[in-house]
């Protein structure tokens, strides 16, 4: 059966699969990335790991996959198939689709930003499947984004497209990891939620899961914190339903799973908040942690069709 190298890379641990065509699973495993050894160790760990799918792949399949995915966090040249900077496993431009390329016998690699290529894969076969243009966001230890439009996802000019978690909704504001005050991510995303309810619970451990689990208890101080978060949020997604107007907003990552202790204020923040645009859907992403390595497998999909009308 034909089929792809689908692999995603975080920052401790390493997702893949082996795709077909139509987006289905045929084989799924899970490693550690192994970045306690150093950059030199995860590098190498990658390669093997895709190597062993591509054995894995013949030995099921009797055949030889036809190209192979990947999706990296941090900065990237998708272009030139460098992964620019990543400060979780400490690369700097590493030529990651030359080396994986080299290490599967000349075999088509395709080099993509995690939460970009698991925005494509919500879009496409996710949350998203049958919208024309739609906003993926992602709600973790940070707040980043994807633009999809036509099935494909935009990465701006310059490979930042999508970055909402860095929209200055406060001015002011908290500082941010980028140098700016204000930013999204720092009001709004599961770590800056889960600070904020540490410090009013008194206690170092608690997390945003506690947090939401504290609202829906009826805790006047969880309820403060959850309500400047949710403002926070609806002030990012209206300013992009401004400029994007998509029809669809997706919304997944760990804050994602409080369900509708989050979707509920969400959408009527949202719609307080809008005067002429349209309202968008607002609907939470359903592939989970799996997005990134099936958006990858997508990405190497999309490349032999672009080598075969090249």
């Amino acid at each position: 059966m034909k089929h792809v190298i689908a692999l995603d890379v975080g920052g401790t641990g390493m997702k893949a699969a082996l795709l077909a065509q139509d987006g289905s699973v045929l084989f799924e495993a899970r490693r550690p990335t192994g970045r306690e050894h150093g950059t030199d160790a995860v590098v190498a760990a990658i390669l093997d790991f895709a190597a062993d799918l591509a054995d894995e792949g013949r030995t099921r399949f009797g055949c030889d996959p036809l190209a192979a995915g990947v999706a990296v966090p941090g900065t990237i040249d998708e272009k030139n198939g460098i992964a620019v900077f990543s400060a979780n496993l400490g690369w700097r431009d590493l030529p990651l689709r030359k080396l994986l390329g080299e290490r599967l016998g000349g075999l088509p690699v395709a080099l993509g930003h995690d939460v970009r290529t698991g925005g494509l894969a919500e879009g496409r076969i996710g949350a998203g499947r049958g919208v024309d243009r739609f906003l993926f966001i992602a709600l973790g230890t940070g707040i980043a984004g994807a633009i999809g439009i036509g099935g494909r996802i935009e990465a701006g000019a310059h490979g930042y497209g999508g970055e909402i978690g860095h929209v200055v909704v406060r001015p002011g504001g908290p500082l941010c990891g980028c140098g700016a005050r204000g930013c999204l991510e720092t009001l709004a995303s599961a770590s800056a939620v889960s600070r904020a309810w540490a410090g009013a619970s008194d206690d170092p451990d608690a997390d945003a899961a506690a947090c939401a689990a504290a609202v829906e208890a009826g805790d006047e101080r969880a309820e403060a914190i959850w309500r400047d978060a949710v403002e926070a949020l609806a002030d990012g997604i209206v300013l992009a339903q401004s400029l994007l107007d998509p029809s669809t907003v997706i919304i997944g990552g760990g804050l994602a799973e409080a369900g509708e202790t989050l979707f509920a204020p969400l959408r009527a923040a949202v719609s307080e908040r809008l005067t002429f645009q349209m309202p968008p859907e607002l609907v939470p992403a359903t592939l989970r942690d799996t997005a990134a390595s099936l958006g990858a497998g997508l990405l190497a999909w999309d490349l032999l069709s672009t080598e075969v009308t090249a």
